[in-house]
């Protein structure tokens, strides 16, 4: 069947105004009555298409490998996820390093650890490093979107480790990218970065180690994220851009880093949905509508 001009249209009228589209929703049910799962599938809609928030979790939750393809088994799976955690929450309680008090963001912390093998001994603990505070800063976010505990910890640990496999080389060079992408939208905004000393200092830990959390409220951060999730570091670029561009009268009235700094690590929360809306925008314009992850 040919595609009708005038679905085509509602549906990117809808997406570009924030609706959630109804026919993207349907498309996603069907693809969530499969069994097994095709994650393959799942992943190049939440690249095209913003997940409902109904799904949200759930597709996470697979998409990071914390459920399996087969949905007959998420109950079975669901329930050692649980034990797991218990276990792990009951183990890090005997050592005495954490107790009823302990924030529980320094619980996934510590559960990470336990993990990963890296615990400290408990004489040897120190303040946070930047590695630390990337995980925290990724934790309060979550929990800001995540009820429950137990999926909470799961998502944080699974986001993260997939994140660091999967990017790991490819941060670095995300600064480059950025400078490469705003020489192509606004040459004078870069001339001027570049001229004051603050494109080196941009926020680039917040925005590409910390994947914009702390820095974006969740409603608009969870649509980030569900491009990372799937498998695109590359938004975290444009949506570093789109920021650029959202502030550009304003940072070329400014002459000092710091001030350039603390203007980007805080910026006003009321248009953020908007800025990501046109970071996606962005994204397409210069990737491409995935049809397969990218």
């Amino acid at each position: 069947m040919a595609d009708d001009p005038q679905r085509n249209f509602r549906s990117a009228y809808y997406e570009k105004v924030g609706f959630r589209g109804v026919e993207e929703k349907k498309s996603l049910e069907i693809l969530l009555k499969d069994n097994p799962l095709d994650v393959e599938k799942l992943s190049t809609f939440s690249q095209r298409f913003p997940l409902p928030s109904m799904y949200r979790i759930h597709v996470w939750k697979v998409l990071l490998g914390i459920l399996p393809p087969h949905s007959d088994s998420h109950a079975l799976v669901g329930g050692y996820r649980k034990e797991q955690y218990q276990d792990i929450l009951e183990a890090l309680e005997v050592m005495r390093f954490i107790n009823s008090s302990t924030p529980t963001t320094q619980v996934y912390l510590r559960m990470f650890q336990l993990e990963s093998q890296v615990l400290p001994r408990r004489s040897e603990i120190s303040p946070p490093d930047e590695e630390d505070n990337d995980f925290l800063s990724i934790s309060r976010a979550m929990e800001e979107i995540v009820d429950d505990p137990v999926d909470c910890y799961w998502l944080i640990k699974c986001f993260v480790n997939q994140f660091n496999t999967k990017f790991g080389d490819s941060i670095p060079h995300l600064p480059k990218s950025l400078e490469h992408y705003l020489s192509q939208e606004e040459p004078r905004l870069l001339n001027h970065l570049k001229n004051t000393g603050a494109l080196a200092r941009l926020p680039y830990s917040l925005w590409f180690r910390r994947c914009f959390a702390s820095c974006l409220p969740e409603s608009s951060l969870q649509r980030v994220w569900d491009k990372v999730i799937s498998g695109s570091c590359k938004i975290l670029v444009f949506v570093a851009l789109e920021i650029l561009l959202s502030y550009k009268i304003m940072l070329l009235g400014i002459n000092k880093p710091e001030s350039v700094v603390n203007l980007l690590c805080n910026i006003p929360q009321e248009n953020t949905d908007a800025i990501v809306t046109k970071a996606i925008d962005l994204w397409h314009k210069y990737c491409g509508t995935p049809m397969h992850s990218v």
